[in-house]
């Protein structure tokens, strides 16, 4: 193999032919035919020497018909001119698989996207796990294999975890989100022969220590707050191609069904059956992140607004125009900034503070003073807390909310309410003390007192004993008890004392029977 330049011609202003030399080094060597091949090197002697020889070494393994390189070998291919290459790939010096490497990252990952969809995932975790991808690539301005380096990886991760005066940052769990999905794009280029080594294998995400302490968590919106809401939403004005009567019928499916964004974006007019007493809503297995195709009952008023929504349609046409993963983020939080704004405006001449109906300043806002945050998938939180406060099982509430434990039922989606817990107390016994529940003695201990023994009264109520106030809407003590035969004594008198809520008859027994 000969490394030089080549010898050129051209014509001058005259016309005249000029001899010159190439600006690159070319290898120069014969092939297997006996044809003499040319292959554009570098500029610089010393660094087409160098490819030059890496040309030879890869010549030679072809020809030994080796099915892998060696490490050095393999590096030294990844970093080689994407141009230089392609004509070892067309002259047969390295293989197809090796060839792929002069595609640019941006074409890799168009294939994995495709290899993502090949293996089952839903086009919403392809397409999010391709644009963390991207964003990487084009942050850290990789444009090949060659260019790729862990520690500028690094640090573009943690500017976007930090944030910027234009961008809020991502949390801890995002950002370790972001590293796994880089991670596994250039482990799939390894596995499919179009890199040697991942570069970034060695990368750790943030510990889980760090990650727990930033999580970021969301918060149930009360009643009162969903009203507002759809009511706000339904008459403002179009966003991202929806408008505002059909996004409040889509939060009101959202939160009366527990789907997530990417399940309501799959829905078509097919995915309903809203005739007949037993109106529902399926979502494809292919949409479903159990993989599972699950059919969902609707309430009546829902399934009326739905029907509306979806007349006229073909059995085919979406259901929503769900706009993407950001922009459904950001569609929903400038609804719920309009109806806050409505929200406070309608209360800005109350002496106490604006939001004075429900105690907080925290009413529809965004994010509360405790940092929890409220945007579209706070919704499902929303079902879930909402089944769980009603007194539903929480085993029907797994089922409803398709979760494959009851733990993350029970521990990350529901959320209880002050009030809830306000209304729990009640159920607790009072502690103040009850009447004093004073018997005449029959004369047998000597004049001591003593409580009657229990008496049934009307189908189970119980003499000497705390119990409602009323049996079948009348004061059970007006009911004349029956003779108790175990003392041989018959009540002829009763007096009642009202407690909390409760009466305690207290009976004195009159001319016992001896």
């Amino acid at each position: 193999m000969k490394i030089r330049k080549l010898t050129t011609y051209t014509l001058d202003a005259a016309g005249q032919r000029q001899k010159g030399e190439s600006a690159k080094f070319y290898a120069i060597f014969c092939g297997p035919a006996g044809r003499v091949h040319r292959i554009p090197l570098l500029e610089s002697r010393d660094a087409s020497r160098e490819l030059g020889r890496t040309i030879g070494k890869l010549r030679d393994a072809r020809a030994t018909g080796a099915s892998t390189l060696p490490a050095d070998l393999t590096r030294a291919l990844d970093a080689m001119p994407g141009d230089v290459r392609d004509v070892l790939a067309k002259q047969g010096i390295i293989t197809g698989e090796r060839a792929a490497q002069t595609k640019s990252l941006a074409e890799h990952l168009d294939d994995f996207k495709t290899a993502l969809l090949a293996k089952g995932n839903t086009a919403d975790y392809a397409a999010l796990t391709a644009g963390r991808v991207q964003r990487i690539i084009d942050g850290c301005r990789f444009a090949t294999i060659a260019d790729v380096n862990a520690s500028a990886v690094r640090r573009f991760i943690a500017d976007i975890r930090q944030g910027t005066a234009d961008a809020s940052g991502i949390s801890s769990a995002s950002a370790n989100y972001y590293l796994r999905d880089v991670k596994g794009f250039f482990r799939w280029m390894v596995r499919d022969g179009r890199a040697s080594e991942n570069p970034l294998e060695h990368l750790l995400g943030v510990k889980a220590s760090a990650v727990k302490a930033d999580k970021r968590e969301r918060r149930a919106l009360s009643a009162d707050e969903l009203r507002r809401l759809l009511d706000a939403t339904a008459t403002a004005q179009e966003r991202y191609g929806m408008t505002g009567a059909t996004r409040a019928t889509l939060y009101r499916l959202a939160v009366e069904t527990g789907l997530r964004a990417g399940e309501l974006r799959s829905l078509t007019r097919a995915s309903f059956a809203l005739d007949g007493d037993g109106p529902s809503v399926t979502i494809d297995a292919a949409y479903s992140k159990n993989r599972r195709a699950d059919t969902l009952p609707l309430r009546a008023d829902t399934a009326a607004a739905m029907a509306e929504h979806v007349k006229g349609k073909m059995p085919a046409a979406q259901a929503f125009n769900v706009p993407g993963h950001t922009h459904t983020a950001k569609m929903f939080r400038a609804d719920l900034a309009d109806a806050r704004a409505a929200y406070l405006a309608e209360h800005a001449t109350e002496p106490a503070r604006p939001d004075a109906i429900d105690g907080s300043d925290d009413f529809l806002a965004a994010r509360d003073s405790a940092g929890r945050v409220v945007d579209f998938h706070a919704l499902r939180h929303t079902f879930i807390s909402n089944l769980a406060a009603a007194g539903v099982h929480p085993k029907t509430a797994q089922t409803l909310a398709r979760h494959s434990t009851i733990t993350l039922t029970m521990d990350r989606y529901t959320h209880v309410r002050m009030e809830n817990l306000t209304a729990a107390l009640d159920v607790l016994p009072s502690l103040d003390a009850p009447a004093r529940q004073t018997v005449v003695a029959t004369g047998t201990d000597g004049g001591g007192n003593f409580v009657s023994p229990p008496v049934s009264l009307n189908g189970g109520i119980r003499q000497n004993s705390t119990e409602p106030a009323s049996v079948s809407g009348r004061a059970t003590a007006q009911t004349k008890p029956p003779a108790i035969t175990a003392q041989n004594a018959v009540f002829t008198g009763d007096s009642a004392s009202e407690g909390d809520g409760a009466r305690t008859r207290n009976h004195r027994i009159d001319n016992p029977v001896l």
